[in-house]
């Protein structure tokens, strides 16, 4: 379900250009315009889910399908082995700026914990 004023729906549409790294039936995968790391891919479902907090039961797959592309995006990029990190930020004190639900992957540097 595509919300008419969703930067990312508008991007599964088509209706705004992103550079593509990957995509399928469930998800899409895109570089970040603004990367925090050498490598910063957003991997999005293609329906459109605000947050983390409005996931339920029916979500499961989908959640999971989104960490297995990360993943998989990781291994190809040839920094699975070294490390990369994984984040969903929720709401706006969780550093969610666009909302519609996405997995940030990024790699290719050392991280710090706790992050930031």
């Amino acid at each position: 379900m595509e919300q008419q004023d969703c930067l990312f729906c508008k991007i599964v549409a088509g209706e705004i250009p992103s550079t593509k790294v990957y995509e399928d039936d469930v998800c899409i995968a895109f570089n970040d315009i603004a990367p925090q790391a050498p490598t910063h891919i957003l991997v999005i479902p293609r329906d459109h889910v605000r947050s983390m907090n409005e996931t339920d039961e029916k979500h499961k797959e989908t959640l999971g399908h989104l960490l297995l592309t990360a993943a998989e995006l990781a291994r190809k990029a040839g920094f699975a082995e070294k490390g990369y990190r994984v984040v969903i930020n929720t709401n706006e004190e969780g550093g969610q700026t666009v909302f519609h639900l996405h997995v940030h992957l990024l790699g290719g540097r050392q991280f710090i914990f706790p992050p930031g």
